[in-house]
């Protein structure tokens, strides 16, 4: 049975004021749901709710007969999803349909009874919704639109449980944090998230679920470590403990701290991080991190036939107790979570291509996952792990040059790997596996030269939004003619860069400036403004737009004289 919404203030132009502060509403309607496929993905979901009709029990879990995807929701913080019926009631897999409980009008901590039950719940998060809301409502981004807007529902926690049913009444009776309300929080969580102090102010709401808590918690720390950075970069010392081939051409370096991190530092890491290695002769490299954390994390490292030093020097002269200064750790490749559907594609030379890529790391068990495969392989699995619907195009000079045979496997027999085998005379159609991605769909490239050049011209022919593609190169032409640069917040200082320089490498060594990290293009780590002047963009980590006004200081090269300021 489906109950009328009790009368709430109307406002100035006779609607009802959803601003009004709510001390009682009532349930409408009862909703729980099964997990089920979301066609036609293969992946799961238990956003379609069906409604209940008498009493229902809830738990410190949530209703009785209710299912989630425990990998964004459910558990004690999430058991119970409430929303107004302002929507289509249960379009957002709500279980609890309100008559004017909304994000305006609820704060943080509130704690309700439910009338004719022992039942009592508390607000304990507001919702953010994963991709599967875009899917089912076949609308890119709309998730994000939806915290943007503030208009996502909230979570309950069971403080004690109980019967529900719609009918009931809720009574507030506590409200421990009235200045925030669902909607100023979503303000800070997701629109002024460099807020130091009210990131430090929400960080310490006890009555926050960890999601939430953990999220400001992360944002004071981040940033009191960042007022604290000196403004040289900062080399560690890690001792290499592990060292092991993987294949002929592959070796990966298990590389650990000297000196423990200190309780409370910040050890994990961002998803797509590659960390800057000194090595030998001065030589200063960027290696993918297949795994681990900021204390203790691994290496893979092709042997390239034309080496210029730092793939020979690791494989040739690093041995188990070495020393090696590690510098700055960062991250490249980005989890788009509002896509339904990622493509992967990774291939190249056997694995020699494999060389310097950045690889994936998350909240995943220590493993040994090599080259171009290991940053493709890794986030496949993470996405894996996450419900999220993927697959990976991998293509081998032949079959003996695939490393985790086993893992492959367990890929191919899911349906979530398609391996091309150039001896077994398989090839890969890049143009086809970009016409066949689906809806809503994000595609990631990593491979030589080769592959990413027909790939971006296969992006551009068949009119792909750049904002769907990740190019992740681990190659880059750095040679070009000589060129000058005025960099006009330095004094007008004119630089010259010669034809087998960057205009990093020059910036460096006059100014201690910008910042550097992948050196490849993938990162905007380097990037400097362009002020005037013509500029040959290469690497992929900028739009057609950031070209106007930016240049990529790793990679790009200027045409006669430009001005930049850095």
């Amino acid at each position: 049975m489906v109950h009328q919404p009790p009368p709430l203030p109307l406002g100035s132009d006779g609607e009802v004021d959803l601003r009004a502060p709510l001390t009682s509403d009532t349930i409408l309607q009862v909703r729980t749901g099964r997990m089920a496929p979301l066609a036609p993905l293969s992946i799961k979901s238990g956003i379609n709710k069906t409604l209940r009709s008498g009493p229902v029990q809830i738990t410190k879990l949530g209703l009785e007969g209710d299912e989630q995807d425990p990998t964004f929701h459910g558990g004690v913080d999430k058991a119970v999803h409430g929303s107004a019926e302002r929507f289509v009631p249960g379009g957002f897999g709500e279980n609890l349909v309100l008559g004017f409980m909304n994000e305006r009008n609820v704060c943080i901590g509130d704690i309700f009874e439910i009338s004719d039950s022992n039942a009592v719940l508390q607000i304990s998060l507001p919702r953010q919704p994963c991709f599967k809301l875009n899917h089912r409502f076949h609308l890119p981004n709309f998730a994000p639109n939806t915290y943007r807007l503030s208009r996502t529902g909230y979570y309950f926690r069971v403080l004690t449980p109980g019967l529900v049913e719609a009918g009931n009444k809720l009574t507030l009776v506590s409200r421990p944090h009235p200045d925030w309300t669902i909607e100023r929080i979503q303000r800070y969580l997701h629109k002024e998230t460099d807020n130091y102090d009210m990131n430090l102010e929400l960080s310490q709401i006890e009555e926050f679920g960890a999601e939430c808590k953990d999220n400001f918690t992360r944002r004071v720390l981040r940033a009191r470590a960042k007022a604290n950075k000196k403004p040289k970069e900062k080399w560690v010392p890690y001792q290499v403990v592990e060292r092991k081939e993987q294949t002929k051409r592959i070796t990966s370096f298990v590389l650990e701290a000297v000196d423990k991190f200190a309780e409370g530092e910040e050890k994990e890491l961002s998803p797509g991080a590659h960390a800057k290695i000194k090595l030998g002769k001065g030589l200063v490299r960027a290696y993918s991190i297949v795994d681990g954390d900021k204390e203790r994390f691994q290496l893979a490292v092709a042997l390239e036939e034309k080496s210029r030093g730092g793939s020979k020097y690791l494989h040739h002269e690093v041995k188990v107790g070495d020393v090696l200064q590690v510098g700055a750790i960062t991250a490249a490749v980005p989890t788009v979570s509002a896509a339904s559907h990622h493509v992967f594609v990774a291939g190249g030379v056997g694995v020699t291509a494999f060389l310097a890529m950045v690889c994936m790391s998350w909240k995943c068990s220590f493993r040994s996952q090599p080259t171009r495969l290991t940053k493709i392989f890794y986030k496949v699995e993470f996405y894996k792990s996450i419900h999220y619907s993927v697959v990976l195009h991998y293509a081998v000079r032949s079959a003996d040059d695939v490393p985790f045979r086993d893992r492959i496997e367990e890929l191919k027999k899911e349906g979530q790997l398609v391996l091309y085998d150039k001896a077994a005379g398989q090839r890969m159609d890049i143009r086809q596996i970009i016409q066949s991605r689906g809806w809503n769909s994000q595609l990631y490239f990593c491979g030589p030269k080769r592959l990413m050049d027909q790939a971006e011209r296969e992006v551009k022919e068949l009119g792909v939004y750049q904002k769907e593609v990740h190019y992740e190169a681990f190659e880059a032409d750095l040679s070009g003619d000589p060129f000058e640069a005025v960099v006009a917040n330095k004094g007008g200082v004119v630089v010259k860069v010669g034809e087998d320089e960057t205009l990093l490498e020059v910036l460096q060594k006059q100014f201690d400036q910008p910042d550097s990290s992948c050196c490849v293009g993938n990162c905007k780590t380097c990037l400097v403004e362009l002020k005037a002047g013509r500029v040959d963009h290469r690497g992929t980590a900028l739009t057609d737009d950031e070209k106007v006004t930016s240049m990529l200081s790793c990679v790009s090269r200027g045409v006669g004289r430009i001005t930049i300021e850095i």
